[in-house]
């Protein structure tokens, strides 16, 4: 089973398409920190807490030792604290980095950390049979219209032309 390291991004992405279900169902050990939880609005941590009552989510609160890490890293100035946490959680569990933050992707890949995004996500949900492919399009196309980023990404349009292509032929 592999350990992954989530951030905020793909938490309100996963709520938004109402995607959670989906997610938790795959072969993927979920971990976040408490900051990016703190970061999530009411009905979204409501979602989340009822994947951790059942062991499908671990919300790490971050010690004085592990804050003190985080101070000592040479982070860049255009990561906040809660995208340090989940940089740290994922190098300290060896995890991999689900974010869809660009900065802390980018940061991941110095720092040799395997990481993905909602890409990545729907990726696993057609390889596991989770979703079927008009599923997923259906779904890719809502995230299309829901998250900005995904608009004004060359890179990203380009990925997401190439999965719609494939999925709907």
């Amino acid at each position: 089973m592999k350990l992954a390291v989530t951030d905020a991004c793909i938490f309100i992405d996963l709520c938004d398409l109402r995607l959670n279900s989906a997610f938790f169902r795959l072969n993927v050990e979920v971990h976040t920190s408490l900051d990016v939880f703190n970061e999530l609005y009411a009905d979204q941590q409501q979602l989340l807490m009822a994947y951790q009552s059942v062991g499908k989510l671990t919300i790490h609160s971050l010690d004085q030792t592990d804050r003190l890490e985080i101070f000592q890293e040479n982070y860049p100035r255009s990561l906040s604290m809660v995208d340090k946490t989940v940089l740290h959680l994922a190098r300290k569990l060896n995890a991999i980095l689900l974010s869809g933050d660009k900065a802390v992707r980018q940061y991941g890949k110095k720092r040799a950390i395997e990481y993905h995004g909602m890409l990545w996500i729907f990726d696993q949900l057609i390889e596991n049979k989770i979703l079927n492919q008009a599923q997923a399009s259906a779904k890719l196309k809502e995230l299309l219209v829901t998250n900005f980023i995904y608009q004004h990404s060359a890179e990203l349009t380009r990925e997401i032309q190439n999965r719609l292509k494939k999925w709907n032929t």
